[in-house]
C-alpha cells in the first residue's frame, strides 16, 4: 500500500509545483512536509494496541465533540465560515478530526452490541444520536461537504453493521422528501446557488458557474496526452479556481490528460482495495467496521472531489485526498491510512497472540 500512497503524494507534489507556476513553494514543498509528519503519526497509530483504542474511543468522540461546540464560541471566522479553534502553536479544524472518531466510535458500539439486538431500535436510535450531534454542529459553522462526510461514514458503518435495508430505504425516502424543506430552509444563499449552478452552470457563467466551467474547460482541454508538464494555461493564467485544492484533479488533467487521470484512479483503486482486504481479513466485528469505515471516507472524498470537479456535484470544498493542498484533509486521510495499517497488524498478531480484547 505505500508503494501507491508515495507515488500518488509524489504526483500531487508534481501537480502543486505546477499550479505555483513552476515553484517549489508554496504548495509543493508544504505538501510534502506535511506527508512526512502525518506520515509519522500514521505509524504511531498503527502500533496501537486495540485494548487501548477501543479504551480511547468514547472519550476521543466527547473531546472532538467539545472542540466543535468550542468552534461555535471561540472559533476562527475565515471566508463566512467559523470552523477553526486557534490552540497557539497550530489552528485546528475540529470537524476534520470527526470523520475518523465518528467511524471507530460506531465500531465500538455495534462491537459491543450484541447480535440478537442488531434489529432493536438501539442498534439505530444510539448510533443515529452519535451522528446528529456533531452534523448539526458542522452545518452549523457552516459546512455542508464535512457533514455530508461524517454522515456518509455513519451511515456506512451502520449498514455493515447489518442493520436491515429497509431501514436504510425508509432513510432514502424521508431524506429525499425533506429536500426541498432543507434546500429553501437548511441551505445559505450561496450552497442554494452552488445546488442549482449543477444542473445548468451556464445560467450564471461568470458567477456562481464559474469554477465548474473552468474545471471542465481545463480537463477537456488536456485530451488524451495533456499540454505537458508546466505548461496547463487554465493554473498559470489563473482562469481555474481553486487549482491547489478542490480543482487540484482539473490542474493535473489539462498537463497529463486521460491518461493521468486514468493513473491516478488506479492508485486509488489499489490503495481502496488493500483496505477492502483488510476489513475482510479481520477476526472480529471491531476491526472489520472499523477499516471497512476508514476505506468509506477515503472514498467519500475521492468521490465527491472528483465528481464535484466534472459538475456532477456541487462545489462542497471537498479536496482530493494525497493530491490537494491542505493540512487538514491530509491530517484525516493520513489517520484512516493509519488505522488500516494498525488494523492490518491486528490481523497479522491475532492467530499469535489471539483474540482476547
Amino acid at each position: 500500500m505505500l508503494i501507491p500512497l508515495f507515488l500518488l503524494v509524489g504526483f500531487g507534489a508534481a501537480v502543486l509545483y505546477s499550479a505555483a507556476g513552476g515553484k517549489v513553494d508554496p504548495f509543493a514543498s508544504s505538501h510534502l512536509i506535511r506527508f512526512c509528519v502525518f506520515l509519522l503519526m500514521a505509524s504511531i497509530i498503527a502500533s496501537l494496541p486495540r485494548q487501548f483504542v477501543r479504551f480511547m474511543t468514547y472519550p476521543a468522540y466527547v473531546i472532538v465533540l467539545l472542540l466543535l461546540i468550542g468552534v461555535e464560541i471561540l472559533g476562527n471566522v475565515r471566508g463566512g465560515s467559523q470552523r477553526w479553534l486557534d490552540l497557539g502553536f497550530m489552528v485546528l479544524q475540529p470537524s476534520e478530526l470527526m470523520k475518523p472518531v465518528i467511524v471507530v466510535t460506531l465500531a465500538q458500539f455495534y462491537a459491543s452490541l450484541p447480535v440478537g439486538m442488531i434489529l432493536s431500535w438501539r442498534a439505530l436510535l444510539v448510533p443515529g444520536v452519535l451522528i446528529a450531534l456533531p452534523v448539526s454542529l458542522v452545518l452549523l459553522q457552516p459546512d455542508l461537504g464535512t457533514s455530508l462526510a461524517i454522515a456518509f461514514g455513519g451511515a456506512m458503518v451502520m449498514l455493515l453493521a447489518g442493520l436491515p435495508m429497509k431501514w436504510f430505504i425508509g432513510g432514502s425516502l424521508a431524506a429525499i422528501a425533506a429536500a426541498p424543506l432543507v434546500f429553501f430552509f437548511g441551505l445559505q444563499d450561496y450552497q442554494q446557488r452552488r445546488v442549482l449552478t449543477m444542473f445548468d452552470p451556464e445560467a450564471d457563467a461568470l458567477g456562481a458557474g464559474y469554477h465548474i466551467n473552468q474545471s471542465k474547460i481545463a480537463i477537456g482541454s488536456g485530451g488524451i496526452f495533456g499540454k505537458g508538464f508546466n505548461n496547463g494555461s487554465q493554473s498559470h493564467l489563473q482562469y481555474l479556481p481553486e487549482p491547489q485544492t478542490d480543482f487540484v484533479f482539473a490542474t493535473m488533467a489539462e498537463e497529463w490528460g486521460l491518461l493521468g487521470g486514468l493513473f491516478v484512479l488506479a492508485v486509488f483503486a489499489v490503495i481502496l482495495s488493500w483496505g477492502l482486504r483488510v476489513a475482510r481479513a479481520s477476526h472480529d466485528r471491531f476491526a472489520s467496521l472499523l477499516a471497512a469505515g476508514m476505506v468509506a471516507t477515503i472514498f467519500f472524498y475521492v468521490a465527491v472531489n472528483l465528481m464535484m470537479v466534472m459538475g456532477m456535484a456541487p462545489v462542497v470544498g471537498i479536496p482530493l485526498p494525497f493530491m490537494s493542498h491542505g493540512g487538514s484533509s491530509m491530517m484525516t486521510n493520513m489517520i484512516c491510512i493509519g488505522a488500516l495499517m494498525m488494523v492490518n497488524r491486528w490481523n497479522r498478531e491475532a492467530p499469535r497472540y489471539g483474540l482476547a480484547g
